[in-house]
């Protein structure tokens, strides 16, 4: 099984699920990896005020966030590869990519 990891606009905390507000795209991309993980997927997720030595290790997203800004995130890395920025991946894209079945055909 591959890995992914995403890397995300800095939030309040790991999820960016707290507050009263809570952006649908995230409780979507946390349901989603908490289940993967559970399975025993390889998933993480990064968040810039979390966590910014990740974005200063990855050499090819601090290249895109240094030339694109942090407009650019948030950025999803397949095996170390860039496979999508600017926007989560569907739940089709992540399932897909990381070699699992997508039951909801």
């Amino acid at each position: 099984m591959k890995k992914m990891t995403i890397y995300e606009p800095a939030m309040c905390c790991s999820t960016g699920l707290c507050g009263v507000g809570v952006d649908p795209e995230l409780l979507r991309i946390s349901t989603m990896f908490n289940t993967l993980k559970k399975s025993g997927a390889a998933v993480e997720r990064f968040n810039l005020s979390s966590n910014p030595m990740e974005f200063v290790t990855n050499a090819d997203v601090n290249k895109i966030i240094t030339e694109s800004g942090i407009e650019s995130l948030p950025i999803t890395v397949l095996d170390d590869k860039i496979v999508k920025t600017a926007a989560y991946p569907t739940n089709r894209e992540i399932l897909s990519w990381i070699g699992l079945a997508d039951k909801s055909k």
